[in-house]
């Protein structure tokens, strides 16, 4: 929504589905090109992607990878992982794309009792009666002291061993912006109500 509405009406469709790759109109078949959202599930994505390719050959599309990779690297874990967990929880937001997309991610993959909640205050025990095996991981945006909250919820109630499950490592590093680096980065921090 946030980025059609950067644009003249009717200048980007929507294709959420393969089904919907099906009957979209276009203006100008032959100048087309796609954008995916950052978040959402690699293997649908490619599906859509693939259906739109086939539908429209000439159709352009981003020079690199789309999907954000911290998405992407929490998606194949979740792959890992769910089928040798009884239960997992998603720690996010519930309106965090990426977060609700691992709760799909886990279910498809073979763990049906994969729930989203936003730190330990939310979960409901009671839902993990008779779990031997609880995956813990967090969306994209999660702040790593939830999922050590949660941890600590955990061995509160139970016995817990901890076996960490590492499918990618993230070494990327971001710049800091040009204007930052040549000195214009405020000297005092900015009062939260400025």
């Amino acid at each position: 929504i946030g980025t059609m509405g950067q644009l003249p009406p009717g200048a980007v469709v929507l294709v959420e589905t393969v089904e919907d790759v099906a009957t979209v109109q276009v203006d100008d078949p032959e100048n087309l090109a796609y954008a995916t959202q950052t978040t959402l599930s690699v293997d649908e994505t490619a599906s859509i992607v693939a259906a739109l390719q086939a539908r429209f050959p000439s159709i352009g599309g981003p020079k690199k990878e789309d999907i954000c990779y911290a998405t992407t690297n929490r998606q194949q874990a979740v792959k890992a992982i769910a089928p040798k967990v009884d239960a997992l929880l998603v720690l996010g937001a519930p309106n965090s794309s990426n977060s609700k997309r691992l709760v799909e991610v886990a279910k498809i993959h073979g763990c049906q009792r994969a729930q989203l909640v936003q730190r330990a205050a939310d979960i409901d025990w009671s839902a993990l009666d008779g779990v031997a095996t609880l995956g813990i991981t967090a969306g994209a945006s999660a702040p790593e002291v939830l999922v050590e909250e949660v941890m600590e919820a955990a061995r509160a109630r139970y016995a817990v061993t901890v076996e960490e499950l590492r499918t990618a490592f993230e070494d990327i590093t971001f710049k800091l912006p040009k204007p930052l680096l040549d000195g214009g980065a405020p000297s005092r921090p900015v009062p939260a109500d400025a």
